[in-house]
């Protein structure tokens, strides 16, 4: 064993504690989150049957991307059963709500070696899929040990990403070497994966698995449905995905929206469950006229403001909106995703900090579709400019709907390298077999 895993694998056993006390903490204020740290610790139902295939999508953009890849897998092996695990709660009611009891969810074990050897030996895959780039050494290491076959799907890698695991360098590179593929984004990512010591025969590019999503007709429909309920003739603008910080700019931006369009209603979608009571304390320091979506009640024509204290609706609610603000961009979060109101053919405003999603920023940008604004006074600039000449608007959100369908397939090219393996799996022992009894003391 390399001093640098030794090094890995006493830092990871120090920090557990603290981790598992906090998210513990969490579980005890949120019953959403009950059972979380059990199945955490590696505690999770055990699989009826060997043979699944593991999908692991973080939160909830990845779980909105996977549900394209389900889909597809599952209707080119029939009977295939689908484990997905998230590490956050968001993630997991997002992932129950699209998939319901068709695909198993719970969480990612802790890279530990007791977690992740009783997680393997409970749900016995015969395939690992890692959605975007999540590089676990523990977890890597057993997987290669039980000789499972690991795919990272739509991976990518910043330079800033590529320099921090640099440091680490042997132990990335053992993590990515053995029976690894990677699937890309783009050549720049393929060419770093190649440089942190992954196989260039096994490095595709595959393109961007977020761009197969797929809003459900019924969703986009109970969008329609609710507009012309709550927002019969309104101008509707939407700030999705809000941080601390991104709400005061919006209700800023909203005011001056009012001056000249008096009716408008912004719906307030916070990111976080846990800041939804904050944000309705705002709301009533500035006094706005709001509604909670929570209370089942519609906005009233008197309302301005609709705050969405749900989880799991953002879709729709794009559907029901003119215009849209992604959020996590006026402040220094990373930007969450456009891909949702470029979909629904909305024009799309971003603050300057988009660099967890880059390559969407730079499609939409080049396409006309994406405004980048620094501040709410330039943030009601441009929903007044859509507002002003919807026509306008239109063949902007138009221009960014055609230029994610131009940028689709990921998926397929995915499928296509997970298929060989599945097949060439179905002989193979199943894991928890491959294991062999070092791990059985560890359930």
């Amino acid at each position: 064993m390399s001093q640098l895993r030794i090094l890995y694998l006493l830092l990871t056993h120090l920090i557990a504690p603290l981790v598992i006390a906090v998210e513990g903490w969490r579980e005890l204020r949120d019953p959403a989150q009950r059972g979380r740290v059990k199945q955490r610790l590696g505690f999770v139902t055990p699989q009826p049957k060997p043979g699944c295939t593991w999908i692991h999508a973080v939160s909830v953009g990845e779980v909105q991307a996977a549900a394209a890849l389900v889909r597809e897998l599952k209707q080119r092996v029939p009977g295939l059963e689908i484990v997905l695990t998230t590490v956050t709660a968001t993630g997991a009611a997002r992932a129950r709500t699209i998939f319901g009891d068709e695909v198993r969810h719970c969480y990612l074990p802790y890279d530990l070696p007791g977690p992740v050897r009783r997680f393997l030996d409970r749900i016995r895959p015969r395939a690992v899929i890692m959605l975007e780039t999540e590089i676990w050494p523990t977890l890597y290491r057993e997987i290669a040990r039980r000789q499972l076959p690991l795919v990272i799907a739509s991976a990518r890698l910043s330079d800033r990403s590529v320099n921090r695991y640099r440091r680490m360098a042997s132990l990335v590179g053992e993590s990515l070497s053995g029976d690894v593929s990677i699937g890309a984004q783009t050549a720049a990512d393929a060419a770093r994966f190649v440089a942190l010591g992954a196989a260039e025969s096994r490095v595709r590019v595959t393109g961007n698995v977020k761009f197969d999503l797929e809003i459900p007709a019924a969703v986009v429909a109970a969008g329609r449905e609710l507009r012309s309920r709550c927002a019969p003739g309104r101008p509707v603008w939407i700030a999705g995905s809000t941080h601390e910080g991104e709400e005061s700019a919006a209700l800023v931006a909203h005011a001056t929206i009012r001056t000249r369009y008096p009716a408008a209603l912004l719906l307030l979608v916070p990111r976080h469950p846990q800041r939804f009571e904050a944000v309705q304390a705002l709301l009533a320091k500035s006094g706005s006229r709001y509604a909670k979506r929570s209370s089942g009640a519609l906005p009233s024509a008197q309302e301005e403001v609709y705050l969405v204290d749900t989880v799991g609706e953002l879709q729709m609610f794009y559907a029901a909106s003119d215009v849209a603000f992604v959020g996590g961009s006026l402040v220094p979060v990373g930007g969450h995703s456009l891909l949702e109101p470029a979909l629904l053919g909305l024009p799309v405003i971003a603050g300057p900090w988009m660099q967890n999603a880059r390559e969407v920023t730079e499609l939409l940008t080049g396409a006309g579709a994406l405004t980048t604004v620094r501040s709410g006074d330039q943030l009601a600039v441009r929903v007044l400019e859509c507002f002003d000449n919807p026509v306008a608007a239109r063949a902007d959100g138009a221009k960014g709907r055609e230029a994610v369908a131009a940028s689709r397939g990921a998926v397929g090219r995915i499928v296509e390298i997970v298929l060989p393996l599945l097949r060439a799996s179905e002989s193979a022992p199943p894991s928890a077999t491959a294991a062999g009894p070092a791990s059985s003391g560890s359930r």
